[in-house]
């Protein structure tokens, strides 16, 4: 008995009966529509036909155009709102379909047809159970005999099994509609619910978002970072020099507004991919920029560059933002040139930067400052004369963006002092062509 009266004491228990209950008002207009089809096939029962003889028929004929309903109408939506609600169970939000799929389309049949059948029985139960039951207990009480159909049932003291039998009848009641109830929070996950196709669509998705935002902030980290860094570069060696040396200001000046110009466009297609997915309306910097790169660095670059022209465009483009980032750290952690080295050597891009830090070089910085001559050499000694002494980049999210750029295209990357300085290290694959992945 506890068992029985325990689920009555539940929330739950009510929400879900009302589930049930939901489920067999929709059933109803199929039932209507079966009751009009059976008057017309036979307008009149036969002699001796038992009661409702065409309802369970009526019912089996009404599940496969129940089904077609949800084959065909947009019902998830609404059926997992109830659920919800109603059943009191957490289902996943399905992701979002361009068009329904024929899985989605099944197991949403399937869901319809399992409410709209089980809610369709235990309404039904309900409607003739609990009236019965009131029949049954009131038996004892009546005069005389009674009748079902041609069954005669004696009353009074002859049935006094009636008020047994109703209570009985409605622990059964309950019992079933408790079990119907926790029969539809069982399924409902599981045809509602996302299907592994659909979690590993939704986990592929939730993929490729994150690795475009890594992107974009691996982007923004370089071009933009490396941007500031000449801007603040130039900018104090411009200052220092401004009347001393016009040239040299001008030309500090003249690689701000390039470096700004480049962080702008740079600004312009992360803003335009995180608003709309809109991207770059130009072509993202390669290798064939290297040179435009270093020239507006600032720095004194001592370069040697290979011939570069059958590097695949997507190792170029990584290989163009791993040189970028390794000389904004030069510039802002190191002193004197940057030596630059990028050759292609086999079947890899090799790429090698290298200069010296500012505890090693800056008992020099005054010296060099005074003998160098080129506008570069100029404007790079202006800044580091008061540069205080520290040492290497940190390992944060530049290294790390370098690192990531090598594995994505399965290549090497190490970044270490060397010989005293500051050592930024790459080897990129080169794949046979057509061998390389989109």
């Amino acid at each position: 008995m506890n068992g029985v009266i325990a689920p009555l004491r539940s929330a739950v228990t009510y929400r879900r009966w009302a589930c049930l209950v939901v489920g067999g008002a929709l059933l109803m207009p199929y039932m209507m529509a079966g009751e009009v089809v059976a008057a017309l096939w036979r307008p009149s029962p036969a002699p001796g036909d038992p009661l409702l003889s065409v309802q369970p028929l009526i019912f089996l004929a009404a599940l496969p155009f129940v089904a077609a309903s949800g084959l065909v109408l947009p019902v998830r939506a609404f059926e997992i709102a109830a659920v919800r609600a109603l059943l009191g169970v957490s289902i996943d939000p399905p992701p979002p379909l361009a068009t329904r799929t024929r899985a989605e389309r099944l197991r949403t049949a399937g869901w319809f047809t399992v409410h709209l059948a089980v809610g369709g029985v235990a309404s039904g139960l309900a409607l003739a159970l609990v009236p019965f039951a009131m029949w049954a207990a009131a038996l004892p009480l009546m005069d005389g005999p009674t009748r079902i159909g041609d069954l005669s049932i004696e009353t009074g003291r002859a049935a006094l099994w009636g008020p047994p039998l109703a209570v009985l009848t409605l622990v059964l009641l309950v019992g079933l509609l408790v079990g119907a109830g926790r029969l539809l929070a069982t399924l409902a996950p599981v045809l509602l619910g996302p299907s592994p196709a659909d979690r590993l669509a939704a986990a592929e998705a939730n993929a490729r978002r994150l690795a475009a935002r890594n992107r974009l902030a691996r982007e923004l980290h370089d071009s933009v970072g490396h941007a500031l860094s000449v801007v603040t570069v130039q900018a104090a060696a411009a200052g220092r020099v401004l009347d001393r040396d016009p040239a040299t200001a001008r030309a500090a000046l003249h690689a701000i507004e390039e470096s700004a110009r480049s962080a702008l466009a740079e600004l312009d297609h992360v803003i335009g991919v995180l608003r709309d997915g809109a991207g770059r309306t130009e072509p993202e910097p390669t290798l064939h920029d290297l040179d435009r790169l270093l020239d507006s660095s600032g720095a004194r670059i001592i370069s040697r560059i290979d011939d570069l022209s059958g590097v695949p465009p997507v190792v170029s483009r990584e290989a163009y933002r791993i040189v970028q980032e390794a000389l904004t750290n030069a510039i802002r952690y190191g002193t004197g040139p940057v030596e630059v080295a990028v050759a292609v050597r086999d079947e890899s891009l090799e790429l090698d930067l290298r200069n010296a830090t500012r505890a090693r070089a800056a008992t020099r910085a005054t010296t060099q400052t005074a003998t160098r001559a080129t506008t570069q050499t100029a404007t790079w000694a202006a800044t580091r004369t008061a540069a205080p002494g520290t040492v290497a980049p940190r390992a944060g999210r530049g290294l790390a963006g370098m690192r990531e750029r090598a594995d994505l295209l399965g290549g090497e990357f190490e970044a270490g002092p060397a010989d005293g300085g500051w050592r930024v290290h790459a080897s990129l694959p080169l794949p046979a062509e057509g061998r390389w992945p989109a």
